[in-house]
């Protein structure tokens, strides 16, 4: 083989291995405005972060470049939206070394995704995250109240904790029914729900605000196609990175911080979401 040809192939396996390692630790946040006119004035500028599909990675030393990103957000919470951790390469210690960092920025409100499910750790789980003072929000909901205005934060458990007896099959009639219980009233909702392929289930329960993950920005994102695959989604998914709107509900769906499965991103950067009301 021709040596300078031999060069140019070490040269591009370099400069290929250095994109793909800098694509999958080049921390991105993406800010949103968000307007509704249920919101109170009490509420202009109240500051979200949200957090999705870590799968116990770290960034940085000590989580130190991603909380670096979360102080400069100056949120008044942190929603987590799912997979914390990896069921393959399960790592609670890194994920809660995080949420001891985390906590001490904001209020932390959790839901779990199917990765918790799949683990069967996830009574571990959640007594870490409640010695550590996180909300977990177990098919359940909490208020947030400014001066004499509320809104509410609905959390429901991944669909994978409820399958049908004697199969893997998700038993989605049970979070249809917490759906429906949890949303009933006229508040201001938000709901932490790990997929985002159900909004139109989101949608039909008058839910005005979404925050969910699972999709991974489509794993690899090409420009105007925008993510190639999902899970349960399949390929060329709808719902995989930014803001939805059905009528008066608006999906966010974060592209993720951590891998799985597939552990490389393509021209999709992990992605903490930064979003702000505007109630002016």
């Amino acid at each position: 083989m021709n040596k300078d040809f031999t060069a140019f192939i070490i040269v591009a396996f370099i400069i290929a291995l250095g994109f793909l390692i800098w694509q999958n630790n080049n921390l991105k946040t993406t800010y949103i405005t968000y307007e509704n006119d249920k919101l109170s004035v009490d509420f202009e500028g109240f500051s979200i972060v949200q957090i999705s599909d870590l799968h116990s990675k770290k960034f940085g030393k000590n989580h130190k470049n991603i909380i670096a990103q979360i102080k400069r957000a100056k949120p008044n919470i942190i929603l987590i939206t799912g997979d914390l951790i990896d069921r393959r390469r399960y790592d609670l210690e890194t994920s809660i070394e995080f949420i001891k960092l985390a906590i001490e920025i904001a209020p932390i409100y959790y839901v779990a995704g199917n990765h918790e499910a799949w683990s069967h750790k996830y009574a571990d789980i959640k007594a870490k995250l409640l010695s550590n003072g996180v909300f977990v929000l177990d098919n359940e909901k909490k208020e947030i109240k400014i001066n004499d205005s509320k809104i509410e934060i609905i959390g429901l458990k991944d669909p994978a904790f409820d399958t049908i007896e004697g199969s893997k099959q998700i038993n989605l009639e049970v979070f249809k029914e917490n759906l429906a219980n949890l949303t009933m009233g006229s508040s201001f909702k938000i709901l932490l729900s790990h997929r985002p392929e159900i909004f139109d289930l989101y949608h039909k329960a008058k839910v005005d605000l979404i925050f969910s993950g699972h999709a991974h920005g489509g794993q690899v994102r090409l420009p105007i196609i925008g993510g190639l695959f999902s899970p349960n989604q399949g390929f060329l998914p709808k719902y995989t990175s930014g803001k939805h709107k059905i009528e008066n509900s608006t999906l966010i769906v974060s592209r993720g911080l951590g891998n799985s499965l597939i552990p490389l991103r393509i021209f999709n950067n992990p992605e903490l979401i930064h979003l702000k009301f505007n109630t002016k």
